[in-house]
């Protein structure tokens, strides 16, 4: 680009003596050529998209455009670039306010353009609102549900396996499959509630259905339900398959919306990201209610790690990933229930876990790349390979965590006649 090159707008915000190289399309270089990660900027769209958003909605678009790109990258799993590159970040530093105005000058005599987003990226808060989708609202709720969930489901089977069960899994050892794990996991679930054979079992984001195949399998009564029609469909002919019609249902519902109760046991696994922080008491008010006393909630969800961090999601997540998505920290969460009337008899943080499934589901999407790309494209297989790389990396090094909580309901007799459940032990 005329007046400066793409390497001296990068010596702008980065020390040359960073582990880092940039080979640019206008022939210019930055960085020794032995850095561990090398970025190409492949073309001039790149830097527009970097003028327009300069943070990571901008790096975002143009890496899943394939403007941007790195011969150290695997795009179905990225972890090693990723960790790379946060390692560039103590040598970033604050641009001299003369050479930013060079650098705009240099992109504007070319023109000013405004590329267009990739065809996958969500729409901004601002503009859900002003079509009427309000945050955590019911209609905002079941259109921002199915902008992640109502993909297709052989891609979710590609990345999550044949249990498509899209959150943490329980690794007894390290070198235990993903399926195993996501069936130690389930099954801790239904130990830690104490539910036996004839229980009714609410399951409040239930995902394809795994949770209502296990839990059937032991003659529990479940009822799940989600806002995501692909995985109604799924869970419903799995249920068939399986013979458990009598036992289990799957329903596309708001969890508000369900007219049932008496639950001896309520699970909530992985949706409360969706719920929003201010709907927190609301939220666990419903499920008191819909439970009998004595009856257990098992409360699982990703946390910050204290509640300094905020709630909100950045603009790549909220466009890309869970729009209107929040986390609180583990001591917001706790208050919350326990100012319900609540009873948190147990808590537990599983990251480590997390982090084990991602690079499992990472892996599984590099095993299978070229289906995954024919199914829903390569921008959205990019994508995928970049959010769990990334949530793989947050995990490990404990900026973001995810706990379970176990509660129970109290009764009118007090905490002395509760049962004792051991969860420990396997139910029979």
């Amino acid at each position: 680009m005329a007046g400066m090159t793409v390497a001296q707008m990068i010596e702008l915000f980065v020390e040359p003596n960073a582990p880092l190289r940039i080979e640019a399309f206008d022939g210019s270089v930055f960085g020794p050529a032995d850095a561990p990660v090398c970025i190409k900027v492949n073309n001039s769209r790149a830097v527009y998209y970097m003028v327009d958003h300069p943070n990571e909605l901008g790096l975002a678009r143009a890496y899943l455009q394939g403007d941007i790109s790195s011969p150290q990258m695997i795009p179905g799993d990225p972890y090693e670039v990723f960790k790379d590159l946060v390692n560039v970040k103590p040598y970033f530093h604050k641009p001299d306010p003369v050479g930013v105005a060079k650098a705009l000058a240099s992109v504007a005599s070319h023109g000013i353009r405004h590329p267009k987003a990739p065809s996958i990226e969500g729409p901004s808060r601002l503009r859900r609102a002003a079509e009427g989708l309000l945050p955590h609202s019911k209609a905002g709720d079941a259109a921002t549900v199915s902008y992640h969930y109502d993909q297709s489901n052989d891609f979710y089977r590609l990345i999550l396996g044949p249990t498509m069960t899209y959150t943490c899994a329980l690794f007894n050892k390290p070198t235990d499959t993903l399926e195993a794990a996501q069936e130690a996991k389930l099954n801790l679930v239904l130990d830690k509630l104490g539910l036996k054979a004839g229980d009714r079992l609410l399951d409040i984001g239930c995902g394809w259905g795994s949770m209502e195949v296990v839990a059937a399998r032991r003659g529990i009564h479940v009822i799940g339900v989600t806002l995501a029609d692909e995985q109604v469909a799924w869970g419903k002919e799995w249920i068939k398959r399986e013979g458990l019609e009598g036992l289990a249902e799957i329903r596309l519902m708001d969890y508000r919306d369900v007219p049932e109760a008496g639950f001896d046991g309520i699970c909530s696994l992985g949706m409360m990201e969706h719920v929003g922080v201010k709907n927190y008491p609301s939220y666990f008010r419903e499920i008191f209610d819909k439970l009998k006393p004595n009856g257990m909630l098992l409360n699982h969800q990703i946390t910050r790690i204290n509640s300094h961090a905020g709630h909100a999601a950045g603009e790549f997540i909220d466009r890309y990933i869970f729009p209107d998505g929040q986390l609180a920290s583990p001591g917001e969460i706790e208050m919350n229930i326990q100012d319900t009337g609540f009873e948190v008899i147990h808590e537990e943080n599983l990251r480590q876990h997390y982090a084990l499934t991602l690079h499992h589901w990472n892996r599984n999407l590099v095993d299978n790349w070229n289906a995954a790309v024919k199914l829903v494209g390569e921008p959205k297989a990019r994508l995928w390979g970049l959010y769990m790389a990334g949530c793989a990396y947050n995990f490990e090094m404990n900026n973001i965590q995810i706990h379970q909580y176990l509660c129970v309901k109290p009764n009118e007799e007090g905490t002395a006649t509760y049962p004792l459940r051991p969860w420990w032990v396997h139910q029979d």
